[in-house]
């Protein structure tokens, strides 16, 4: 078992969850289970340290929060406590809770108001790596999230170090964060858009800052590693607005999973990751030593964020310039049809029990916008099909909450995801679920911006 997994499982708390530091090593704002063996997060304003420059934000006690650790069959335990002067809630991004237990205010519980706390509290039998986040209005688009990982009892990969990487898009303490119309640049849900016709383009706000654990370019996160190291990487995309394109230079990724769910490996220079997506990887430290960039490229904008990759011991003690982009990423990118499910879902012979087709058009699904859209229907036990084309000029990062799904591609064992990117200008992706989970799910944007205009329907069972 790698060293770092020991020093992990060795602090898992009696109720089976612990919380443990980000690899930029700085302290979690919580330690060790309160009553009851839960585990208390605390949402309240902080001020955030980007390169010596102080910036009010709220947070969970640091930005990222603390990393909530625990193995398959655990059950996760968080007392969550409101110190905001607003209403507050924690949704579990990738996670299939009970439909009570997934954070989102007036659909599966009540807001929790400032000076109240709420208890959250469910089984988490599938592993992967996942996040947690607040989901009430722009709140994400603080710092109000943190990654949250739940081991398989018997772990399958080798790796001797492991690292979790938040993406993220920064302006909070920077502006007076007047809400998702804050900002300048174009949206997608009117008349006309600049990008050209061939960008890849997922939101049109403006971030001064991209981070990469809470951190700016000017003061990046560190990965050591020896020469002859396998690391494992958790990459994941907490953004409001952006999708990220991740590489290191003078190192190969071999994706192992997607959306924390496991697929056959495959090896690429570099990741595209829609808002809401993860991906693991492994890193083989075969450079005789140095210090090289982790780089993260906004798609269809400007700015850069990174951290550095450093070998122990090397004779090379600088990092490279702030700016220097890794020629990988350019270079091969890991595609849906690349990725082959290790696990694919227990879908039945035969075709799917509802199927629904649904055009992505500016910030609408289907032609309607949220609270004015009519929900989509299952009924437990089903066989549901999505079929989405987009026909605006962004990418949609669409989420489905309470189910993992399974995308569809040419070889039929495409991958199970949570979180889908919907390529622009007629671009189509499909998915199937099974309709296992009863309740009230979102089923919407990753773009928070377009979310809060609206891009999101209701899937409810036991209707139609």
């Amino acid at each position: 078992m790698p060293a770092t997994r020991r020093q992990f499982l060795g602090l898992t708390a009696a109720a089976g969850l612990a919380l443990v530091t980000s690899c930029s090593g700085r302290e979690p704002s919580a330690a060790g289970p309160s009553s009851a063996g839960a585990l208390r997060l605390t949402a309240a304003p902080m001020r955030l340290d980007l390169a010596g420059h102080p910036v009010p934000t709220w947070g969970y006690g640091t930005v990222p929060g603390p990393e909530l650790r625990l193995r398959a069959g655990d059950v996760l335990r968080v007392q969550l406590e409101n110190e905001l002067p607003e209403d507050t809630t924690v949704h579990w991004h990738g996670l299939a809770p009970p439909n009570a237990m997934d954070g989102v205010p007036r659909i599966t519980q009540d807001p929790v108001a400032p000076g109240a706390g709420f208890s959250y509290e469910f089984e988490t039998p599938i592993p992967g790596s996942f996040m947690y986040h607040a989901h009430v209005g722009m709140q994400l688009d603080r710092g109000l999230y943190g990654p949250l990982i739940v081991e398989p009892r018997t772990e399958e990969l080798a790796y001797d170090r492991e690292y979790t990487l938040m993406l993220d898009d920064w302006r909070d303490g920077m502006d007076d964060h007047a809400g998702h119309d804050a900002g300048s640049g174009s949206d997608d849900a009117g008349s006309g858009d600049p990008d050209p016709a061939d960008a890849v383009s997922f939101g049109g706000r403006s971030y001064p800052l991209l981070l990469v654990n809470g951190r700016p370019p000017d003061d990046p996160p560190v990965l050591e590693a020896r020469p002859g190291d396998r690391l494992r990487l958790r990459v994941m995309n907490i953004a409001a607005d952006t999708g990220f394109r991740f590489a290191i230079a003078g190192h190969r990724l071999t994706v192992t999973h997607s959306d924390g769910m496991p697929v056959e490996p495959v090896t690429v220079d570099a990741l595209r990751l829609g808002m809401g997506e993860r991906y693991d990887v492994l890193v083989d430290a075969a450079q005789p030593g140095g210090v090289w960039q982790v780089g993260v490229r906004p798609e269809g904008r400007d700015g850069w964020g990174r951290a550095v990759l450093r070998y122990t011991g090397s004779d090379a003690s600088s990092a490279p310039a702030v700016a220097e982009r890794p020629a990988e990423l350019d270079g091969q990118l890991v595609r849906y049809e690349d990725l082959l499910a290790r696990e694919p879902l227990d879908l039945p012979s035969g075709s799917p029990d509802r199927v629904y087709d649904l055009t992505l058009t500016g910030t609408q699904i289907g032609g309607q916008s949220y609270p004015d859209a009519d929900p989509l229907p299952v009924a437990e036990g089903e066989w549901v099909r999505f079929t989405m084309r987009n026909t605006s000029a962004k990418w949609h990062p669409m989420h489905l909450h309470g189910h993992h799904f399974q995308v569809l591609t040419p070889s039929g064992r495409g991958p199970v995801k949570d979180t889908v990117a919907v390529p622009a200008r007629g671009g189509e992706v499909t998915f199937d679920f099974l309709a296992t989970n009863p309740g009230r799910w979102l089923f919407h944007c990753h773009n928070h911006h377009h979310m809060e205009d609206g891009m999101l329907r209701l899937v409810e069972y036991g209707r139609g």
